[in-house]
C-alpha cells in the first residue's frame, strides 16, 4: 500500500517561483494540477519566511520569560483561570505559526526531496523550529504538575473551559513525563536523532532507481507497474524492485535498527510497558481495543485474504499467483485510463449525493489548487492530505496515473481534507484528530465513491471487477495493515536483544506476509526486502493499525447510514467537526457503535467476507 498518510509529518511539496516544474503526467490522464503553496508562502526565499522565523524565535523567548515557573502558583489565584486561558491562547498562536512554517517546508520537500536547495531549506527550517520550541517545553510539563483540584477550579471560568478537552487530553501524558532538562535534551537531540534518520530514508527512497525494460524508474512508477495489465511488466517490475532493494538493504536495515533503538530508549525512559503503548496513548485508544482488532483480523485471514486470493488465482486460471501479481488488474476488468476531469467528477458526485456541504468543501481542493497530482522525479511516493494549520487549509499530494485505484486514493485523501477543514474551527491545539478516527473520513469517502460507481455499473463483468477491486482495497487496508503492525511489533520486540540483520528482518517480513496472504500467493525470492519502502515504519511507528481501525469502523458506520431514516449526514459532519475535542467512544455513541464490544470488529470484517461471498457466487 502507498503512503496514504494524514499524519502531521510536516511534509509536502511546492514549486519555487524561480524554477517552475512541468507536470510529468501520462498523456491519457490529462493535464494534472500542481498545488499553489502561496497561501502559505510565495517561495523558499520569500522575505515572509525569514520574518516569521524571527517572529517565532522572539515569541517563544517572550512566552518562556512571561510564564516559566509561574503556572502552579498563578493558576491557584482568584483570576487564575483567565490568566491561564490567556497563556494557552498565546501558546496556540505560536503553535499555529510553527505549523505554517513547518508545513510549508515539509510540503516543498515532499514535492522535490532531491533538490539540494529545497533539502537545505527543509533542514534549516526544521532546525529553527526545534530550537525555538525548546522555550515552550516547560509549558505542558508545568501545566501537568498543577494540582487536580486547582486546575479543575480554574476550568470553571468560561475562557479556560474552552480549552478543557486539550488540557484533559494533555494530562493523560502526565505519567510518562520526564524531568524538564531530560525533556529538553530529548527534544533538541531529535534533529540529530530520529528526524535525521527520517530525512535519510526520504532522500534515499526518492533517489532509488529501478531498471525496467531499459528504463530507469523512480519508486512510484515502478510500484505502479505491479498493477499493469501485462504480466511480463509486472514480473519485470517485481524483479527490478527486488534487485534495487537488495543493493540498498544495509542502509535500510541500519535506518530501521537505529529508529527502533531510538524508540526503545525513549519508551524505557518514559516507562511505557509495550512497544506500541506510546502510539496507543497518542491515538487515545486502549491497548485492549487494538489487541481485539488485531486478534479479530488475524483470525479472519482464512475467510478474507486467503479465500479472495484463491478466487483471483482461479480467474487467472492458475493455482497460485506470484507475489508481483497480487494487485494485477483482473482479466475481465475494463481497460483504459481514467482522465483527471472524470476522476474529479466521480468523487464530487458521490460526495454530493451524500452531503452537498461535503462536496462543496471537497470542490475547493480543485478550484483553489490545493492538490498536487502529477508524478515527478524526486516527489514523495504515495499520497497524503496534510492539514497544515487552522489559519490556512489542507493540501493533498498524490501521484495520479489514471488507474481506478488512483480515483479511490483521490476520494480517500479528499475525505481527510474535508475532515481537516471541518475540524479547523477548533484551533491549532484541538483540531488534530487521533489516527484511529483520522482514517474514518477518508475510508468513508472511498466507500461513498465505490457505492456510487457500483450502482451505476450495469454490466455484470464490470460489476464483478469493481466489487473485486473494492475487496482488494479493503484487504490492503485491513489485512495488509495488520500484517504490517504484526511485523513492526516483531522487529521492535526483537531489537531489544540486539541489532537485526537485513536477512533477519526479511525473515520476519516473509513470516507475517505468508500468514496474511495465504497459500494462493507464491512468494518468490526477492520479496523478503519489500518491507524497505513502507514509510509508516519510519515516520510513524505502529501507525498502520489505524487504517484497519478506520476501515472496520466505516463498514459498521456505513451499515448505520444505509439503514438510517434521516439526519445521518448531519450527525456525521458533526462528528468530523469535533476534531480532537472528544474521545472516539463519545463520537461513535450517536451512531449506536461501541468499539470496545468484541463483536464490533467481527461486524466490520463480515462486510468484507460478504463481498467475497458475492464474488464466489458470480463464479
Amino acid at each position: 500500500m502507498t503512503s496514504r498518510s494524514s499524519s502531521a509529518l510536516r511534509k509536502s511539496t511546492a514549486q519555487r517561483k524561480s524554477s517552475p516544474r512541468k507536470p510529468a503526467a501520462g498523456p491519457k490522464a490529462g493535464k494534472l494540477p500542481e498545488w499553489n503553496l502561496s497561501d502559505l508562502y510565495s517561495g523558499i526565499d520569500a522575505p515572509e519566511v525569514t520574518a516569521d522565523l524571527r517572529r517565532m524565535d522572539a515569541e517563544c523567548v517572550a512566552f518562556e520569560t512571561d510564564y516559566k515557573g509561574k503556572l502552579a502558583e498563578r493558576t491557584a489565584t482568584e483570576d487564575g483561570g483567565k490568566w491561564l486561558a490567556e497563556a494557552v491562547r498565546r501558546y496556540e498562536a505560536i503553535d499555529d505559526l510553527a505549523g505554517r512554517l513547518g508545513s510549508y517546508a515539509g510540503l516543498v520537500h515532499a514535492g522535490d526531496s532531491v533538490d539540494p536547495a529545497i533539502s537545505k531549506f527543509y533542514g534549516d527550517v526544521s532546525e529553527r523550529l526545534t530550537n525555538a520550541s525548546v522555550h515552550l517545553l516547560f509549558f505542558a510539563l508545568e501545566l501537568n504538575r498543577i494540582d487536580d483540584t486547582v486546575i479543575d477550579r480554574a476550568m470553571q471560568t468560561a475562557e479556560l473551559a474552552h480549552y478543557r478537552p486539550w488540557i484533559e487530553d494533555l494530562r493523560k501524558d502526565k505519567p510518562y513525563q520526564l524531568e524538564d532538562r531530560v525533556e529538553q535534551l530529548f527534544h533538541e537531540k531529535s534533529q540529530s536523532g530520529y528526524a535525521a534518520w527520517n530525512r535519510l530514508f526520504d532522500q534515499t527512497i526518492s533517489g532509488l532507481r529501478f531498471r525496467v525494460g531499459g528504463k530507469e524508474l523512480a519508486i512510484e512508477p515502478a510500484l505502479t507497474l505491479l498493477q499493469d495489465r501485462a504480466g511480463e511488466k509486472r514480473k519485470a517490475a517485481g524483479q527490478a524492485l527486488a534487485k534495487t532493494f537488495k543493493a540498498n538493504e544495509r542502509t535500510f536495515a541500519l535506518i530501521t535498527n537505529t529508529l527502533a533503538k531510538d524508540k526503545e530508549i525513549s519508551d524505557r525512559w518514559r516507562g511505557f510497558q509495550d512497544v506500541a503503548d506510546s502510539r496507543h496513548l497518542s491515538n487515545r485508544v486502549e491497548r485492549e481495543v487494538v489487541d481485539a482488532l488485531v486478534g479479530s483480523v488475524r483470525a479472519a485471514y482464512p475467510k478474507l485474504s486467503h479465500r479472495y486470493y484463491a478466487l483471483k488465482a482461479a480467474w487467472f486460471k492458475k493455482k497460485k499467483l506470484a507475489h508481483w501479481d497480487r494487485n494485477a488488474p483482473l482479466p475481465f476488468a475494463a481497460n483504459g485510463t481514467i482522465a483527471w476531469p472524470e476522476a474529479r467528477n466521480m468523487v464530487l458526485t458521490a460526495y454530493r449525493g451524500f452531503s452537498p456541504e461535503m462536496a462543496s468543501i471537497a470542490e475547493r481542493f480543485f478550484t483553489d489548487r490545493w492538490i498536487d497530482a502529477p508524478v515527478r522525479p524526486g516527489k514523495a511516493p504515495g499520497a497524503f492530505s496534510h492539514p497544515t494549520t487552522p489559519s490556512a487549509h489542507p493540501y493533498v499530494l498524490m501521484n495520479y496515473q489514471g488507474k481506478p485505484r488512483d480515483v479511490m486514493t483521490l476520494a480517500h485523501e479528499l475525505g481527510h481534507g474535508v475532515h481537516q477543514v471541518l475540524a479547523a474551527k477548533n484551533g491549532a491545539l484541538m483540531a488534530p484528530t487521533p489516527l484511529t478516527l483520522a482514517e474514518t473520513a477518508s475510508v468513508f469517502g472511498e466507500m461513498l465513491t465505490f457505492k456510487r460507481l457500483l450502482a451505476q455499473t450495469k454490466n455484470a463483468k464490470q460489476r464483478q471487477a469493481l466489487l473485486a477491486g473494492k475487496v482488494e482495497d479493503m484487504i490492503n487496508t485491513v489485512v495488509r495493515q495488520i500484517a504490517f503492525y504484526t511485523f513492526e511489533r516483531a522487529v521492535h520486540t526483537e531489537r531489544k536483544n540486539g541489532e537485526l540483520t537485513a536477512e533477519r528482518i526479511g525473515e520476519i517480513w516473509l513470516g507475517v506476509q505468508g500468514e496474511s496472504l495465504g497459500p494462493a500467493i507464491d512468494i518468490r525470492p526477492g520479496y523478503e526486502n519489500f518491507w524497505m519502502y513502507i514509510p509508516h515504519f519510519i515516520h510513524s511507528p505502529f501507525y498502520v493499525y489505524a487504517y484497519a481501525f478506520g476501515d472496520c469502523l466505516v463498514n459498521s458506520l456505513y451499515a448505520v447510514y444505509e439503514n438510517a431514516q434521516g439526519g445521518f449526514a448531519e450527525r456525521y459532519l458533526a462528528m468530523l467537526s469535533a476534531g480532537g475535542t472528544k474521545h472516539y467512544s463519545e463520537l461513535l455513541k450517536p451512531f449506536g457503535l461501541d468499539a470496545k464490544d468484541p463483536k464490533f470488529w467481527d461486524g466490520g470484517l463480515s462486510v468484507i467476507a460478504g463481498m467475497i461471498d458475492e464474488l464466489e457466487a458470480m463464479g
